[in-house]
């Protein structure tokens, strides 16, 4: 998948970052344990197409991001492009 669209992907329901675990062809929300399963380097990001994992898969996802040392879509801290500010 396309780094430039990795760094704008973010979860449609909660709007925070989500991990790419290429191996298993998912974007993953810890926060929500939602997964959004990615087809022909396609993120199929439709809420209602989304899986939400037991905690045994959670943990299983999460063990990957850390040993693999995969960072989220954006860091959640710094303002999106396009996202409006209230200065």
């Amino acid at each position: 998948m396309s780094p430039a669209l990795l760094e704008i992907l973010a979860c449609p329901e909660d709007k925070g970052p989500l991990f790419y675990l290429e191996a298993e062809s998912v974007l993953y929300n810890p926060r929500l344990t939602r997964s959004y399963e990615i087809r022909d380097d396609i993120p199929v990001m439709l809420i209602d197409e989304a899986t939400t994992v037991d905690q045994a898969e959670h943990d299983r996802l999460m063990t990957i991001v850390e040993e693999s040392s995969i960072a989220a879509t954006f860091d959640a801290d710094t303002p999106q492009a396009g996202s409006a500010s209230n200065s």
